[in-house]
C-alpha cells in the first residue's frame, strides 16, 4: 500500500471515531455543537461500517463498494435535503451538516477509487518476501534432496 492509501484509511477511521463520539454524546443527553443527522440511522451506519472498514484495510473491492454505498446513502440524502432547503435559509447548523455530508461522501469515494485503481489491492499472501527464493523454490529443494541422497557415508 502506498502512503496515500494508509492516510486515506486512517482518515476514514478517524472520521468514524469522530462520528461515534458525536453520536454517543447526543444519545447520552449532551447537546454537542455538531449533531447527528438521524441518531438511529447514525448508529446503524456506525455498526455497518465496521466490517466495511475491515475489508477496506484488507484492500477488498467489495468492502470498498459497500463502504461507499453505505456512506453515500446516508450522507448523500442529507446533503440533497440540505441543499434543497439552502434557498430558503441557511443557518450555521445547515453549513455544518453540508460540510459533514461532503466529508462523509468524499472519504469513502476516494477510498473506493484508490482500491479500484491500486495494482496491489490484494492482501499480503506471503509473496514478495526476501526469503521466497529459498522457501518457495522447488528446484532448490529437489537439488538439495538429490545431493543428500548421494552423500550418504557408511561406516563399516
Amino acid at each position: 500500500m502506498s502512503i496515500y492509501s494508509y492516510m486515506l484509511t486512517i482518515l476514514g477511521v478517524v472520521f468514524w471515531i469522530f462520528r461515534a463520539i458525536i453520536t454517543a454524546m447526543y444519545t447520552s443527553g449532551a447537546n454537542p455543537s455538531i449533531q447527528p443527522l438521524n441518531s438511529t440511522w447514525e448508529i446503524v451506519l456506525l455498526f455497518a461500517s465496521i466490517p466495511c472498514m475491515i475489508l477496506v484495510i484488507k484492500r477488498n473491492i467489495i468492502g470498498a463498494a459497500l463502504y461507499v454505498g453505505v456512506y453515500v446513502s446516508y450522507f448523500g440524502t442529507a446533503l440533497y435535503n440540505t441543499l434543497n432547503h439552502v434557498a430558503d435559509t441557511l443557518n450555521a447548523g445547515g453549513q455544518v451538516d453540508i460540510i459533514m455530508s461532503i466529508i462523509g461522501i468524499v472519504i469513502p469515494a476516494l477510498t473506493f477509487i484508490d482500491i479500484l485503481f491500486n495494482k496491489n489491492r490484494k492482501a499480503f499472501l506471503g509473496g514478495k518476501n526476501d526469503t521466497d527464493w529459498y522457501y518457495n523454490n522447488k528446484d532448490y529443494d529437489r537439488q538439495f534432496d538429490e545431493r543428500a541422497d548421494r552423500n550418504q557415508y557408511k561406516i563399516r
